[in-house]
């Protein structure tokens, strides 16, 4: 488990219709337990939108020194590893060497990941500056020249008796902290291990090529697959089209021609794209599942699932309810298509916000005073973290694709004790990026209770565990919007939100279907095409896809934009899914009973690893991941639309 796969791998209990509908309904009051507690204010002439990371290092030279010292530092515990200390004494490990082992390791790592953070948040900035790309090239190599160096501990650990076991933990007091930490990462992995260090060090190197791989693909996806080149709007004007203004205007202009020309212009550069981006994933498949049937997996896919503790049967149970419920989102599309006024739904026509005034633009600190409001009924702590998060220099806030700025956002964990989580975002002051807020603000609640309350080797978790608290705070959002705002604001915001279970419970899970096949045309062929993988993504969507809206004939490209599918932690996007439909048995318990749900939520936060995922979901909210959880779901999504129906009559009456 090397350092930056660490990194990299940065509901719903019964619900009868009934209580959906009281839980859920757009015209639901606060009960006397739900009273907000009044909010330390925000202050936001104290806002800040750009990240100073001099807490990090002040400069270049500072972040190149310390390249040279993380360097010394490696060539030092390398002689210690293998020459004069470690590895010996890893011969007949006793338990007072292996804690000894494990504190090293444990400086080592939180060094390299400050600098490893530095290198990404900067490349984040601009995808082109040659420094930063040298510098997490760097990095890359640095973190797998540990591996390599340390390669004994893994081959060792994970070969471990189990009568063997205890007699370490017996030999010295202080491993129990850790018990919970070599279970994780070794013990469970008895049956997937590497044979030897000889395997270990090639296991070592495919990592190394796929972290390269995912480095030229972000790259490639922020310089060309997102930059299509210019239309002519009607009003003569020349418009670029970009990561962050395709959907502006697909967002926000109610010019239909200028919504198919921008749609039309990037869905044909992007199959235009697809063979160069074919080409980078083959090689990727080829190596994620040469990875995984090197360490006794049947694949890729599994060996994720296995990281996640699921089981594949979980997964095909969610894609089986998503595609057999996929009505519930005709019923909200033909709402969207009569609301539009249209006879036909296009694909450019489903972004548009249903607003009076579509390109209303919210300015940053405005979204950061209706997002702090969501928490009113939350533990005061996590107002607190909201404050010096946003007040900090901890987000970098506005877009900038032209000078390099990758798309999208996300969070990076606080470095040490009291630090706050980095937050990246490309705001444009649209409905949705109020969402993307709160949802990385989700992240850094996640990030802040774990590193302060566990030792940093506990501050992990799966992907769909760090998701839910982003996927939580969006429903607080959309409940602080349905009690708080007029029946016209709630029905767009309400209609966006829609969109997003659209999302997260019909694009993400084809996703990972898509890759998981995907993979296996990649393995029995040597070339693949674009138009291979095109016809296979349009064919897969056909299945999860409504029937409302007129899709193109032609075979979709729209694969190659999911920068997730080219992620060394691959298969992602199921995760997204799961957590949400989580998050919605989560919000339950918390509109029944918010004291109580507090209490438990901050100490699930805060528990990081010291207890597995479905076992801390058990303890702290007594949820399963099985079909019940997601057929609960989806008669939330039903319940939501049926209430976005119901307020659109009252707006209109």
């Amino acid at each position: 488990m090397g350092i930056i796969m660490k990194k990299l791998l940065p509901l719903v209990i019964i619900i009868i219709i009934i209580s959906l509908l009281i839980t859920f309904s757009g015209c639901m009051k606060k009960t006397d337990d739900q009273v907000a507690v009044p909010l330390e204010p925000l202050n936001t002439s104290n806002v800040t939108t750009k990240w100073d990371l001099s807490f990090l290092f002040n400069n270049r030279l500072e972040a190149s020194n310390e390249v040279l010292r993380l360097v010394q530092i490696e060539l030092e515990l390398e002689d210690k590893y293998i020459n004069n200390y470690f590895r010996p004494q890893f011969q007949t490990l006793k338990g007072e060497v292996l804690l000894e082992y494990l504190k090293e390791e444990e400086y080592y790592s939180e060094s390299f990941e400050a600098l490893w953070q530095y290198a990404v948040a900067k490349h984040s900035l601009n995808v082109n500056d040659p420094f930063f790309n040298g510098l997490l090239l760097e990095m890359q190599d640095l973190s797998t020249k540990h591996d390599e160096a340390t390669s004994f501990v893994e081959v060792k650990l994970t070969s471990i008796s189990e009568d063997e076991w205890d007699r370490i933990f017996s030999e010295e007091p202080g491993l129990e902290e850790y018990r919970s930490y070599l279970e994780c990462n070794y013990i469970r992995f008895k049956d997937h291990r590497p044979y030897n260090e000889d395997h270990s060090l090639y296991l070592t190197k495919i990592v190394n090529q796929l972290m390269k791989l995912e480095t030229s693909a972000m790259t490639e996806i922020t310089n060309n697959v997102t930059k299509p080149g210019n239309i002519t709007l009607d009003n003569g004007e020349e418009y670029t089209i970009n990561s962050q203004s395709y959907y502006s205007l697909l967002y926000t202009d109610n010019n239909r021609n200028n919504r198919e020309k921008c749609y039309n212009k990037r869905y044909y550069h992007w199959i235009n794209e697809s063979d160069k981006m074919a080409v980078l994933y083959n090689e990727k498949s080829k190596l994620d599942d040469l990875h995984a049937r090197e360490l006794n997996y049947t694949d890729a896919f599994e060996a994720k699932l296995f990281y996640s503790y699921l089981e594949k049967e979980q997964i095909d149970d969610m894609n089986s309810v998503f595609k057999k419920r996929k009505k519930v989102f005709d019923k909200y599309f033909e709402f969207k298509k009569n609301k539009l006024g249209f006879d036909q739904l296009k694909p450019y026509d489903i972004y548009l916000q249903l607003s009076k005034e579509p390109d209303h633009y919210c300015n940053y600190t405005d979204a950061l005073l209706d997002i702090q409001q969501s928490y009113s009924s939350m533990d005061p702590e996590f107002n607190r973290i909201f404050i010096q998060t946003v007040t900090g220099n901890f987000i970098d806030v506005y877009p900038n694709p032209e000078n390099g700025k990758q798309l999208g956002g996300y969070c990076f964990t606080p470095c040490k004790k009291e630090a706050f989580p980095l937050i990246f975002l490309n705001y444009n002051g649209l409905i949705s990026d109020k969402n993307l807020i709160t949802r990385k603000m989700g992240y850094g609640f996640y990030f802040y209770l774990m590193y302060n309350n566990v030792d940093y080797l506990y501050c992990d978790g799966t992907t769909y565990e760090m998701e839910i608290p982003s996927t939580f705070n969006e429903e607080l959002f959309i409940d602080y919007i349905i009690n708080n705002k007029s029946n016209e604001t709630v029905v767009s915001v309400l209609s966006h939100h829609v969109d997003e279970y659209y999302n997260y419970f019909t694009i993400q899970p084809l996703i990972t279907e898509f890759e998981y096949k995907a993979h296996r045309l990649c393995s029995k062929q040597d070339n693949i095409s674009g138009a291979d993988l095109n016809s296979l993504w349009t064919n897969l969507s056909k299945e999860y896809r409504t029937g409302i809206i007129e899709f193109y004939d032609e075979d979709s490209a729209e694969w190659i934009y999911y920068y997730h599918i080219y992620l060394t932690d691959n298969y992602y996007t199921y995760n997204y899914a799961i957590s949400k439909a989580i998050t919605l048995s989560l919000f339950k318990q918390y509109k029944e009973d918010p004291q109580k749900f507090n209490e438990n939520y901050l100490e699930y936060l805060k528990a990081g690893t010291t207890i597995t995922p479905q076992e801390k979901l058990k303890k702290y909210f007594n949820i399963e991941i099985d079909e019940k959880l997601f057929e609960d779901a989806m008669d939330v999504v039903e319940s939501r639309v049926n209430t976005l129906i119901e307020l659109e009559k009252e707006t209109v009456e």
